[in-house]
């Protein structure tokens, strides 16, 4: 049983056994011992005949899932060894393998904000709810980070360039361009998710589903394809920055100030990211890769800058190093994807 004042919440109500994520003072960010305990409750849940079904939600009216805890990640790059932090990846990252491959139907209600590390928990499930609320995003870019918790997967997977904007850029997307991206399955109008919920303690999700789902309001992305896919396809963040100002359209030209506001080093790691996990294919050699990526950046100057300028002193002015695109060199890029040896995430092709 869960205590009122429990960091994440679990119960079960006839088929359906439910997790609420429980911080809504910091939008249900995610600590490691949330994503132990999470782990712990899948397990036991498995192994339970009577529980059919596992629906993750959010405490409060704001959002899902903000992410996770940066402002301790901040402080272990500054003042630890980062072992803090490469612990909590190393169990969130395969606690994210695990929801993509766990066996009863996993349902993620990703009403109003959900960002990063709460993508994680929710993006991989197998049904994915969004309302009208929805905010979903990875804008790791802006802290100086790089789109992690699958995430550089799931927008791999993204059709056209699209992928590559929503990483870059970190912007982000409504329940219909959630939908187009492959980052949600259903729309549910947020005033019908107590029916829903309600229903899924007794149906089938997919009976329970049926009642509830309604098309989304129009979404911004489907009109912007032509641009994004022209731009976001080259090779070169440069390039990509370079085409997105040629364009005519003022959303392009938009994108690309929010480009040059971001570090320059993850926009370039991103980019390689990307374009490697979609080479890599499955959810796990990319998780095993952006782990690697995110201990590097425990020991580059970006992430604890970004952080402190977004989160800790919010002045929104971060002194990036290097401060440009040009001066990132492409062996400052390949030093992220060094592997770590015996300290690899080292989750096997598939996991079970």
């Amino acid at each position: 049983m869960s205590g009122a004042e429990d960091p994440v919440l679990f119960h079960t109500t006839g088929r359906t056994a439910r997790i609420t994520l429980n911080r809504p003072r910091a939008l249900n960010a995610l600590t490691h011992t949330m994503v132990r305990r999470i782990d712990e409750a899948l397990t036991a849940w498995e192994r339970d005949p009577a529980v059919e079904t596992v629906v993750i939600t959010g405490a409060g009216e704001r959002g899902l899932c903000a992410g996770g805890d940066i402002r301790a990640i901040h402080d272990d790059a500054r003042d630890g060894d980062g072992t803090a932090s490469a612990a909590f990846w190393r169990d969130e990252y395969r606690l994210n393998a695990r929801i993509a491959r766990y066996s009863k139907p996993y349902v993620a209600v990703m009403d109003g904000i959900v960002m990063g590390g709460g993508v994680g928990v929710s993006a991989h499930g197998s049904v994915r709810v969004v309302t009208e609320r929805s905010r979903v995003a990875m804008p790791e870019t802006g802290i100086g980070f790089v789109p992690d918790v699958g995430g550089t997967h799931l927008l791999a997977l993204a059709p056209g360039e699209l992928g590559t904007h929503l990483a870059l850029t970190g912007a982000q997307v409504g329940a219909a361009d959630a939908l187009l991206c492959g980052l949600a399955d259903h729309h549910v109008p947020a005033a019908s998710l107590r029916d829903l919920l309600d229903a899924l303690t007794e149906l089938p999700v997919e009976e329970a589903l049926a009642g509830s789902v309604r098309t989304p309001p129009q979404g911004v992305l489907a009109a912007q394809r032509h641009w994004i896919d022209a731009c976001y396809a080259a090779d070169a963040v440069e390039e990509i920055v370079r085409r997105l100002l040629a364009q005519d359209d003022p959303a392009a030209k938009e994108a690309a100030e929010t480009l040059l506001a971001k570090s320059p080093t993850a926009l370039k790691v991103t980019l390689a990211s990307l374009r490697r996990a979609r080479r890599l294919g499955r959810l796990e050699p990319v998780l095993n890769q952006e782990y690697r990526v995110s201990c590097a950046a425990l020991d580059a100057p970006d992430l604890v800058e970004g952080i402190r300028a977004q989160v800790v002193d919010k002045d929104r002015r971060p002194r990036w190093s290097p401060k440009t695109l040009a001066e990132v060199t492409d062996a400052d890029v390949e030093r992220f994807f060094t592997p770590l040896g015996e300290g690899e995430l080292g989750l096997p092709p598939v996991m079970r």
